[in-house]
């Protein structure tokens, strides 16, 4: 599914219902429906978010090319609409549709600066930064975290979510070391515990969110046996917060135990993503727990039981949970 880059929408109704408001309550709707994607997309169903994510912000787009609203609330819709168009933006990135995804992006950060968002303009480019390590543009993405880095006067809680995209994008540079301490200091500064300047979007980062991310890093460098204790430590720990791609680190151990061969281990984490499979709608995770069943399964020295349940590991992930045999 591509995000639409000009013509009208090709519906007539948003699947959230955004009302035929013009003024304050037409921002208002716009957050609702922001809010009700963004808990669906964490909730425990695992409900795929990203079609109605954009069907609900062309519904917005489309008003506001036409002037269907107040002016006197501009300023506040533009507002509403950038954090719609952000939400429309990480959901398409977490479908992999990452052209799309960068679009979104694009267009949420032109709204939140017509709107003079400081606030949501943080959190879209943080999302930039992150489109870009996934798709392997490194520089990009250190240039936007550092240049963010460099303004200054962020709440330690912001500081950290942007230490972890700069980790990310030195690792992808394989500058592990360097990587290792921004994390460091990602965790350092989650201590100093939350402040009123916090945005109500830093919710998710935590020290598990963290930790996921030093598991990754050393993964990637090859040290495989530090990235499967930090992994087990994610795994194995209470999740704080719920968010809908918590079983990255899953596969990501997965990927590293096999690898290992350390066949006992791998089994019995296999078996448990099966039981939770069916709950997770980010293609990402279902996209990584498809290429380690695949790589698990042909190892000819695996037991017979651990391919077995690769292969069906394999099969249950490679289609969508929400289809119908």
């Amino acid at each position: 599914m591509a995000l639409p880059t000009e013509g009208p929408p090709p519906f007539t109704d948003s699947p959230l219902r955004i009302s035929d408001t013009r003024g304050a309550d037409f921002a208002d709707a716009i957050r609702q429906a922001s809010q009700q994607l963004v808990a669906l997309d964490n909730g425990p169903l695992g409900v795929p978010v990203a079609e109605p994510a954009v069907r609900a912000f062309w519904i917005v787009r489309d008003r506001l090319d036409r002037a269907d609203y107040d002016p006197r609330h501009g300023r506040d819709i533009r507002s509403a609409a950038a954090e719609l168009a952000e939400v429309a933006g990480w959901a398409l990135f977490d479908v992999e549709q990452h052209a799309a995804a960068r679009r979104a992006n694009q267009t949420a950060l032109a709204l939140a600066r017509e709107a003079g968002d400081a606030s949501m303009e943080l959190l879209i480019r943080q999302n930039i930064a992150m489109c870009g390590e996934w798709t392997g543009n490194h520089p990009e993405a250190l240039a936007v975290t550092r240049g963010v880095l460099a303004q200054g006067a962020l709440s330690p809680r912001v500081e950290a979510i942007f230490r972890v995209r700069e980790a990310k994008g030195l690792a992808g540079l394989a500058r592990t070391t360097e990587a290792v301490k921004a994390l460091a200091l990602a965790r350092s500064l989650l201590d100093d515990g939350t402040r009123d300047s916090d945005p109500y979007w830093a919710w998710w980062v935590t020290p598990e969110e963290i930790d996921g991310h030093l598991g990754h890093v050393f993964q990637d460098a090859g040290r495989t046996g530090e990235a499967i204790e930090v992994f087990q430590r994610v795994v194995n720990g209470p999740a704080t917060v719920p968010v809908g791609h918590a079983g990255m680190s899953d596969a990501r151990l997965l990927d590293c135990l096999l690898r290992e061969r350390a066949w006992p281990d791998a089994e019995g984490l296999t078996h448990r993503i099966i039981a939770a499979v069916q709950a997770r709608s980010s293609q990402r995770v279902r996209s990584a727990l498809g290429r380690a069943a695949e790589q698990g399964r042909g190892c000819d020295n695996a037991p017979p039981s651990l391919r077995d349940a690769l292969t069906h590991l394999a099969d249950m992930v490679g289609t969508h949970p929400l289809d119908f045999a």
